[in-house]
């Protein structure tokens, strides 16, 4: 290996371990969810490792289509910063969405005798209706969150990778690009993972049992708040 990939590999690194470690939205949603939804650690972990995947391949398959038609440096950098705007208020409107159903769910919290037949046993729970019909909020949006993030991140550009993608491309070094790829995906997928796996045994740290009925709005808002950060904030 030589002097300049060599470089090249210890930039990747650094970049794809700074990048990961200064995007909250490469970590903080999946901490957020995984708490709301009651995810085990193992598919905290791997929906994250997922997320991780399509999030690199995609710019991955975005710079070598750029580079194989010839594009500019600045070309693909514009592509990304508008796949950012995309990722960006995606993660807005989910945040802001989840925040909706985190209020309404803590609203429609059930407090009259409500029957269920598990196993041939009847047995019942406390419903609590407030002023209006009443609505079962029972199943929690665990797939629909797990796709709705992996679209978020597959939208979401690695813009770090790309003008360090454009070097060995220069110089048509099929190696070069094959390293500086493949340690950048791997130092910014086991970051989320160290972050995520930190993140998950800091809150059970938190006294949260008062807002166990909350804990769907307090999740969305944090994804809210994250999404502004990353849209207004650059983050």
């Amino acid at each position: 290996m030589n002097e300049q990939i060599s470089l090249l590999v210890f930039t990747a690194a650094s970049l794809g371990f700074i990048h990961t470690v200064l995007g909250v939205d490469h970590y903080v949603p999946f901490i957020a969810l995984s708490k709301s939804l009651s995810w085990s650690k193992v598919k905290t972990l791997t929906i994250t490792a997922l997320c991780g995947i399509g999030h690199i391949l995609s710019t991955v398959v975005i710079g070598f289509i750029g580079i194989g038609l010839g594009f500019s440096l600045s070309k693909l950098e514009a592509i990304e910063n508008t796949r950012g705007e995309i990722a960006g208020w995606l993660l807005i409107a989910f945040g802001l969405s989840y925040t909706i159903y985190g209020l309404i769910r803590a609203k429609y919290k059930h407090s009259h005798p409500h029957y269920h037949f598990e196993s041939n046993l009847e047995h019942t729970h406390q419903h609590n209706h407030l002023l209006v019909e009443h609505k079962h909020i029972h199943k929690k949006p665990s797939k629909i969150s797990g796709w709705t993030l992996f679209i978020i991140f597959v939208f979401g550009p690695c813009e770090a990778l790309i003008p360090i993608l454009m070097i060995p491309a220069a110089e048509h070094s099929v190696i070069g690009l094959i390293l500086v790829t493949s340690i950048f995906g791997i130092t910014t997928i086991l970051t989320m993972l160290v972050m995520v796996t930190l993140g998950l045994y800091g809150i059970e740290l938190l006294p949260l049992k008062k807002l166990e009925n909350h804990i769907h709005t307090i999740a969305g808002f944090t994804i809210l708040i994250c999404g502004i950060g990353v849209q207004f904030l650059g983050l």
